[in-house]
């Protein structure tokens, strides 16, 4: 997806060890993992920041690097069978809030053009991963507009 609105490659990274194992230093009971990641959750965090936490706080103060080798569950499966799961997922819900700021910015800087392209490309983008998770993750007839957007911000 790095490549989409431009001409740049995208940057490359570090790559997860290929285990499929967890640790042994790593011994949190599944069970301890899957009410820390609901708690977590109730508290307004993001499935991607879970994870976060888990790997740098821990659970009882023990790392857990990986929920899915220690649970055999996904963060957003535990979010999920808890019925924390928020309604819309949190790629699409990151890219509403960016065309949002980027609205409310070209409402007030109407001459920003690289803005207005910024604003055309992330919508755009907003479109076709709704087509993506449509039926699916959302609705059928979810239409992306700057309301319904807003409408979701102004909630959180």
């Amino acid at each position: 997806m790095a490549r989409m609105h431009t001409r740049r490659r995208g940057s490359s990274g570090s790559d997860k060890p290929a285990t499929d194992e967890n640790p042994e230093w790593s011994d949190v009971d599944a069970e301890d993992i899957e009410s820390r990641v609901v708690e977590l959750a109730e508290q307004g965090h993001d499935p991607s920041v879970i994870g976060l936490k888990l790997r740098d706080e821990g659970v009882k103060g023990v790392p857990v690097p990986d929920v899915k080798l220690a649970t055999d569950k996904k963060v957003t499966e535990i979010l999920e069978e808890n019925d924390a799961k928020s309604e819309y997922p949190e790629d699409l819900r990151n890219l509403m809030s960016q065309a949002v700021r980027l609205r409310e910015h070209m409402a007030e800087n109407g001459q920003d053009h690289q803005n207005k392209r910024a604003l055309q490309n992330t919508e755009s983008k907003i479109r076709r991963l709704a087509n993506y998770y449509r039926g699916d993750e959302i609705d059928e007839e979810f239409t992306y507009t700057y309301e319904l957007a807003a409408e979701l911000l102004d909630d959180e």
